[in-house]
């Protein structure tokens, strides 16, 4: 049974069906340019809808640690994923005292990492277009054959283009036994849909 995150959670409907599906992460995006972008009280707001439910994941691009703390103040984020450039990430780690995952854009084999990258998880996405915003959410799959020969160094999570239908399929082929969605449970670009949202965790947990 594979373990899902959702990301991107940006309104109450949405959390509460996250929550209520049994999804094992929900994702926050404090990264502006993003249409599933939250400030760190409208996420604070959204996640005080439950006290329990699954951890809590603040996604940041090219963090500082004066904007990582900004939402720390506003909720207790459980994980820290990171996307871009990253002076030091053993000290955000023991700065903030919570596990990272590493974000690392896929097109061909010689992107597949080698190390853990001082990560505690790594993040497989595929690499924006040359024209995108933002580095990941991009409803872009990559090849999942090139995991094929790939030891991986550390635990990590498939993302990029997955959806409803592809999810299980993308679970026998790379092995994954975690898996990132964002894009793929909205009904238009930035909403997310409930019908959606329950669809992929079941198939996901299916396959």
């Amino acid at each position: 049974m594979s373990r899902v995150k959702i990301c991107g959670i940006n309104d109450p409907r949405a959390f509460d069906t996250v929550i209520e599906a049994g999804a094992d992460w929900v994702g926050f995006v404090f990264f502006p340019p993003s249409p599933r972008y939250v400030t760190p009280a409208a996420a604070a707001a959204l996640s005080g809808r439950s006290q329990s439910g699954p951890p809590r994941v603040g996604l940041f691009v090219d963090p500082t640690p004066d904007a990582i703390q900004a939402a720390m103040d506003a909720l207790p984020l459980d994980i820290l994923q990171l996307y871009g450039r990253i002076d030091d990430i053993d000290a955000l780690r023991a700065r903030f005292g919570r596990p990272i995952w590493r974000s690392v854009g896929i097109e061909t084999a010689a992107d597949l990492p080698t190390d853990a990258m001082g990560a505690d998880a790594l993040l497989l996405d595929a690499k924006p277009p040359a024209n995108a915003t933002r580095p990941g959410g991009n409803a872009v799959q990559f090849d999942w054959s090139v995991l094929s020969d790939w030891r991986a160094p550390t635990d990590w999570l498939l993302a990029g283009g997955l959806t409803v239908e592809n999810v299980a399929g993308a679970i026998h082929a790379t092995g994954a036994r975690s898996v990132d969605v964002s894009s793929g449970v909205e009904s238009r670009r930035g909403v997310k849909d409930p019908t959606l949202i329950r669809a992929f965790i079941a198939a996901a947990k299916a396959a």
